[in-house]
């Protein structure tokens, strides 16, 4: 495979530094220079594969060019991790529909898509970020990598040179960890839910099949018997995780931003969750990401 690469031309609706930069993946590095606004290149691993892309903007949409890919592992892997299959148009018209005011920021960020991870990858990503900023997750993940995991057959790569040196551990892997071992990648007191984690996967009581059959309640609960998994991390494992994109994951920045925007008083985490859900109903995963951003912009919470 080394040199060959697999083209996209005029991708509409899409950006590939929104999607990886909004904070639902974590084991990504941007390898360009940065300088430009009409390109930008990343390599991220995802199960065992690893991924260079690269995206140059042009007058008739975006071209994308995936390195070290053939067609066939692009239709295979890399369409869904993209979700490049998903008319988001009209995902963009019913959240604009529930809230007109967020129109603006989804016109300057009408590139974003949720991304269809590997469930473990993210149940373990989401436990680590648990009171860190995006970087410090991305170290960790790529500590327990690593440290943990298998390693990237470099001679695989073309002559662009990796940034990541070994996968994301197994849960056999993690399992077969001391917690010395896990604590080296620098999780901190999130040692033990990670442990947790992956003994629960590893022995089949949290079951990534069961939970694509339950309803979102139940597996939420179900989600949240894993040691340190609170209501946020389960929602973002849901549709980060599992692509329920009924969930509304709230944090503290979030809950500043929809008591500002919805409800003008301190609000329970629960209940901003409930009318989230309700006003936007199967799309309130995607709306999320852009009243993160109208936060942002209008420097909500802050």
């Amino acid at each position: 495979m080394i040199g060959k690469s697999f083209v996209l031309e005029n991708v509409k609706d899409f950006d590939l530094t929104d999607v990886l930069e909004c904070g639902q993946c974590f084991h990504f590095q941007r390898v360009d220079a940065g300088d430009s606004a009409d390109f930008c290149e990343y390599e991220l691993v995802s199960r065992d594969k690893i991924l260079h892309i690269s995206q140059e903007n042009n007058p008739d949409g975006v071209r994308l060019v995936f390195e070290n890919t053939e067609e066939w592992e692009y239709e295979a892997v890399w369409k869904s991790y993209f979700d490049l299959d998903t008319d988001y148009a009209d995902i963009k018209n019913s959240i604009i529909k529930a809230d007109p005011r967020l129109e603006e920021i989804i016109n300057e960020h009408n590139g974003i898509r949720i991304l269809r991870q590997d469930f473990f990858e993210t149940l373990i990503s989401f436990i680590v970020s648990q009171n860190k900023q995006i970087p410090q997750i991305k170290q960790v993940v790529k500590n327990l990598s690593s440290g943990l995991g298998d390693r990237i057959d470099v001679t695989m790569l073309s002559s662009i040179s990796s940034v990541f040196d070994a996968f994301f551990p197994s849960p056999e892997q993690l399992v077969n960890a001391s917690e010395e071992e896990i604590r080296a990648s620098k999780c901190g007191f999130r040692a033990p839910y990670i442990m947790d984690a992956a003994r629960k996967v590893y022995t089949g009581e949290i079951s990534e099949e069961e939970l694509r059959k339950m309803d979102t309640d139940s597996a939420r609960k179900k989600l949240m018997s894993i040691y340190g998994v609170g209501e946020k991390v389960a929602n973002c494992v849901l549709l980060f995780g599992l692509g329920r994109t009924d969930v509304f994951p709230v944090d503290v920045w979030m809950k500043r931003i929809c008591e500002y925007m919805y409800f003008g008083k301190e609000t329970s985490k629960s209940e901003i969750e409930a009318y989230a859900m309700s006003r936007f109903g199967d799309v309130a995963g995607y709306a999320q990401q852009y009243l993160f951003m109208y936060g942002q912009r209008h420097r909500i919470g802050l």
